[in-house]
């Protein structure tokens, strides 16, 4: 029997091993090089969940998806069709972005289903988080947040298959190019055949069809970042500082697009022993969608609910509690706010498996209510009202989690609270390659301004760019790396077995 074409997958997080797991079940041979010293990536920090709709976890009819994710990529989808210049932003069409959404969608309760039944993913627990018009997050119920849950369960499934060869500590240099008769390399009819890479001091080659999932450049602070968005690079990130890879992209012809697009989460912890630190541990959107609600100088100001992007203006509009100098790093001082990030017990109570490891590391601590200084106080009781349907939020929330404070004080004074510092940090990039709906990825031909497919480059996840547009969705990340990883797998590995 013939031994089996190898694919070869390029970064190890969630949309690599989603990947690797569809060109093994595919036929494939897969050889997953990862740059760190172990897989996960950023996947394996994601704290919230992952999206799917209709599931048969959610508690009714979800028919808004689709439609939540369209309002959340705003005026780069809208205005998709109005680009008239070769700029990163432009020239990707509406149609092109709305089918990527649809693709989306509509794959992701297939998606939680293979994680669950396939992998053995617990996703039982199901909330709200903000931008989304319906419960649709999902995850454990145990002790291992979602990221590492996914993560670990499908390395496992990996390493059983003998077929599957994963090599950390590989740098990834340039793509391998054949060019086709009367091309040129960089061209979309150049074809990929391979990869370089280095290894322990030492340079090594690769052949195959390529899988390119390495991830955003939110940590790449002193480089793309500094070059796209130079006004955020004085935030600090839950990115580890690492170099972006899309220059080996480009060097084959991959169209950016959106690239300015980076999303600025609205709570990252700011650790008390370790407040200027420029990597943060991410204060899970969960926490609010159960009931977390945020404080500056011990008063509400935000519909928590609200997108990631609508949030974190309002916080960014707040004066900062101050600036740090510029590093030898690079040209940019840490900027940070002082907002509070508050939860109540039944809040505490839904979130717990997230919440004790809060305050293990110090990140979170706890107060009775009667502690809180007066204006917190106050805060709390004015929330718990709403809560309780007294009197209307003055910011429009309606969504409440599993908040149950009363707003009375004889029955609220003793309750603990878990209050952090957090502020808001650069999260995910939404630009990236262009790709289409089989995970492709897309050049800019020499005979016209259409896009087309790179022949033997697929890429998922981060890496990619046109899907989220303006705004991801929280809990769309994971999806998305399921959903594009496992198309590009198999498509990968459908190709290696024509060739």
């Amino acid at each position: 029997m013939p031994s089996p074409q190898t694919v070869i997958v390029v970064g190890g997080g969630l949309a690599g091993l989603s990947a690797s797991y569809a060109a093994l079940r595919a036929g494939a041979a897969v050889r997953l090089l990862e740059r760190a010293e172990k897989p996960g990536g950023n996947s394996i920090k994601a704290s919230s969940g992952i999206n799917g709709a209709p599931t048969r976890f959610q508690p009714g009819k979800d028919t808004t998806f689709y439609s939540d994710t369209i309002r959340s990529a705003g005026r780069r989808l809208a205005q998709a069709d109005a680009a008239t210049t070769l700029t990163t932003t432009s020239r990707f069409s509406r149609a092109e972005r709305e089918s990527l959404i649809a693709k989306l969608t509509t794959s992701s309760a297939q998606a939680v289903d293979f994680l669950v039944d396939e992998i053995g993913v617990d996703l039982s627990v199901v909330a709200q988080l903000g931008g989304h018009s319906f419960p649709r997050t999902h995850r454990g119920g145990g002790k291992l947040p979602p990221g590492a849950a996914i993560v670990t369960a499908l390395v496992e499934k990996l390493k059983q298959d003998p077929n599957f060869e994963l090599r950390t500590g590989c740098e990834v240099r340039k793509l391998l190019v054949s060019p086709k008769a009367g091309s040129s390399p960089g061209s979309s009819s150049s074809s990929v055949t391979g990869v370089e890479f280095t290894s322990a001091g030492t340079t090594s080659t690769l052949e195959g069809p390529v899988v390119f999932t390495t991830g955003g450049f939110a940590g790449d602070t002193f480089g793309l970042l500094e070059k796209y968005r130079p006004d955020l690079a004085g935030l600090p990130s839950t990115n580890d500082a690492r170099p972006g890879t899309h220059g080996i992209l480009q060097d084959v012809g991959a169209q950016l697009v959106d690239m300015e697009s980076v999303q600025v989460h609205p709570t990252g912890f700011v650790q008390p022993s370790d407040p200027d630190a420029r990597v943060k541990f991410l204060a899970a959107e969960m926490l609010r969608g159960e009931g977390g609600i945020l404080l500056h100088q011990g008063r509400r100001f935000v519909n928590e609910m609200e997108t990631r992007e609508h949030v974190s203006k309002v916080i960014m509009n707040l004066p900062p509690a101050g600036t740090i100098a510029s590093s030898s790093e690079g040209s940019h001082g840490l900027t940070q706010w002082d907002v509070q990030l508050l939860l109540d017990p039944g809040a505490c109570e839904a979130a717990a498996s997230h919440i004790g490891f809060y305050l293990w590391k110090g990140l979170l601590s706890k107060k009775k209510v009667k502690d809180l200084d007066d204006a917190t106080r106050e805060a709390v009781r004015d929330y718990s009202k709403v809560v309780a349907g007294t009197k209307d939020d003055s910011f429009g929330r309606k969504v409440f989690g599993s908040w149950r404070l009363t707003g009375r004080d004889e029955e609220d004074a003793e309750q603990e609270v878990c209050i952090g510092r957090v502020t808001p940090i650069t999260h995910f990039t939404m630009g990236g390659a262009a790709i289409n709906d089989n995970g492709q990825v897309l050049a800019r031909d020499s005979d016209d301004s259409s896009l087309k497919p790179v022949e033997g480059l697929w890429a998922a996840g981060e890496i990619t760019g046109g899907l989220h547009g303006d705004n991801r969705l929280g809990g769309s990340s994971l999806l998305e790396c399921v959903v594009f990883g496992r198309t590009a797998g198999k498509e990968a590995a459908v190709y290696s077995h024509a060739k």
